[in-house]
Parts: structure tokens; sequence; C-alpha cells
């Protein structure tokens, strides 16, 4: 659902994000003073060391958690505004994951598993949508296996198609490839950029991988909880 990013084609803003926990030590600053805005179908790589505070931002953006300071606007909405249960309505709308570990339902086959969002949105025929995107990624023979079944790429396969196929504004990944041998990962990430080309969905993605960011529209370097530089990639 892109209609409102694509007033202003901005479909994701942080506002002086800021992030503290609670440590045996005291009070732990994890971000601190994060602001940028995304445009709608760009791809965004964000990097830094570990510890940097990478996956903890990526929680704000896609409102399972919030700040301490600073706001987000997802596709028009102010997360702040919203309780638990109107941030889990807005990522239903609007947001798809795709993490290191593939987190499949393992009684559902790949079919099932890609349906299962579009059943829970209301779609009206949600296995003709899954059975083309499952085409989409190279699996219409891999259908009916059950993820038992499948190798690791054929597994993120399934979890990229599930995350696609209800058309989020925005697709948040988590070093998508981190359990794939290079080869597989270099396959699924070209997977990963075509949809992106071709769907206009906005990829965020974190890793630790150069040459991957350098293929994004746009790398974000974060360090000990900063944004160290924001730059647009080389023509």
């Amino acid at each position: 659902m892109r209609n409102q990013s694509a007033v202003n084609d901005v479909v994701l803003e942080a506002h002086e994000l800021g992030k503290e926990v609670s440590s045996p030590e005291g009070s732990l600053t994890i971000l601190s003073g994060v602001s940028f805005r995304i445009a709608a179908g760009a791809s965004v790589a964000v990097v830094g060391p570990s510890g940097a505070g990478k996956s903890t931002l990526l929680a704000l953006l896609a409102g399972l958690d919030l700040p301490t300071r600073g706001h987000v606007v997802l596709n028009g909405v102010n997360l702040s505004d919203l309780d638990e249960d109107g941030r889990a309505g807005v990522r239903a709308d609007s947001v798809g994951f795709v993490f290191q570990s593939f987190h499949l339902v393992p009684s559902l086959n790949a079919l099932e598993n890609v349906m299962l969002p579009l059943e829970l949105a209301g779609h009206k025929d949600a296995r003709k949508a899954a059975r083309e995107i499952i085409e989409k990624v190279g699996l219409g023979d891999r259908w009916s296996h059950f993820p038992a079944q499948l190798s690791g790429g054929e597994k993120q396969r399934v979890a990229i198609a599930r995350a696609f196929a209800a058309e989020p504004a925005v697709l948040f990944a988590d070093e998508p490839t981190g359990n794939l041998d290079s080869r597989t990962g270099a396959n699924i990430m070209e997977l990963m950029f075509e949809l992106n080309r071709s769907s206009s969905t906005t990829l965020v993605l974190v890793t630790h991988d150069n040459g991957l960011a350098e293929r994004c529209n746009r790398i974000l370097s974060l360090d000990a909880g900063r944004l160290q530089s924001d730059s647009e990639a080389a023509a």
C-alpha cells in the first residue's frame, strides 16, 4: 500500500531517533540523534560494525520497538502516535520482512507459507497471487514442498516471496544471506534487487557485506549508535 508515500515520494522518515536501555551499569545508549528520509522505491543499505545499532534501528523503523526519543514516519503514519495494535496494523499493510533465519512455518508447504500473509490481509485470491510470486522467485516446481524438504537457498526464496507477496511499501532485510553460501547468497540478493526494481517496494537492507551495500542506491553508515555518513551510490 504505497498510496500515502506517493504524495511526496518519501516512504520512511527517521527524526532524531534515540534508543536507551537499562543495564546493570546504568542507562546504555544504543542509538542517538539518527535522522534521514528514504524515497519510495529506493534500495538502502545500513552498514556498520557489530554493536553499531543496525538491528535496533531496523526494529524502530518497522515499528517493532519504540524509540526513547524522536519518531518514525512510515508510509505517512507517525508510529509513535499508535499503540501496539495500531503499529501492527501498519506493519500488516505496509511492511515485509526477510531475516537471516527464514522463519517459515514448518507445517505449511512453500505455497501455503506465501499465502499466509495474503490470507491474513483478506486477499480475495491468495492462492493465485502466491502462485505468481512463487513462479517469479523460481520455485514453480517446488511449491508443494515443506520447509524441511527445501535447501537453505530455496527456503530464503520462499521467505522473499512471502515478504513481497503483499506488495509492501517497505521491505526490511536483516542480513538475509547470513546463513547461505556465497554463491547462493549472491543469487538471493540478485532476486531481491530485481523484485525491488520491478515492484517499486523500498528495500532497507542491513548488511556487513560492503560489496552488497554498494549495489544499493544509498548507504547509511552507523557507528556507536550514530549516523556517521549518508552517501548516494556511485553512478
